[in-house]
């Protein structure tokens, strides 16, 4: 499993994602990978585990922050489905430690490259979009700064 913490670019991250993604024969075996990937994100603060950090748009519990730290922006996010977590810890690995516009230059296609948004339910997928409506808008406040 790659360190979470690596920084690739954006598309050097989906790229890897897709190579990983193809290692495995089916979907029971990338929902479980999925599950693994958000198993290794490292904790998030209980302390935010409140309502000024709720993201709001999906059916689980889903915690989210975001913070800028040297023109970078740095995500911290927990869910209390193990799924969830999971594809918080790949949007992370896409998004997490860009710039802003990095991530406005990453659009949410990367999702039909991997073959979730078929594979998710719809209420999955929805929350996944709206997760990356949320970083994106966070990317798209910084670059107007």
């Amino acid at each position: 499993m790659p360190n979470m913490t690596h920084n690739l670019a954006p598309q050097a991250a989906i790229a890897e994602l897709k190579e990983e993604f193809a290692f495995f024969d089916d979907w029971t075996d990338r929902y479980q990978y999925i599950i693994d990937m958000g198993k290794q994100m490292p904790p998030f603060p209980a302390e935010k585990q409140d309502d000024a950090h709720k993201f709001h748009g999906c059916q689980s519990q889903v915690w989210f922050d975001a913070e800028w730290k040297d023109g970078r922006l740095e995500l911290q996010g927990t869910s209390d489905a193990a799924i969830v977590k999971g594809l918080i810890a790949l949007l992370f690995r896409v998004y997490g430690q860009q710039t802003a516009s990095e991530i406005l230059a990453t659009t949410p296609e990367f999702l039909d490259e991997l073959g979730l948004k078929t594979h998710l339910s719809a209420n999955r997928a929805t929350g996944l979009m709206g997760m990356i409506q949320k970083i994106r808008a966070i990317a798209t406040e910084a670059d107007y700064r």
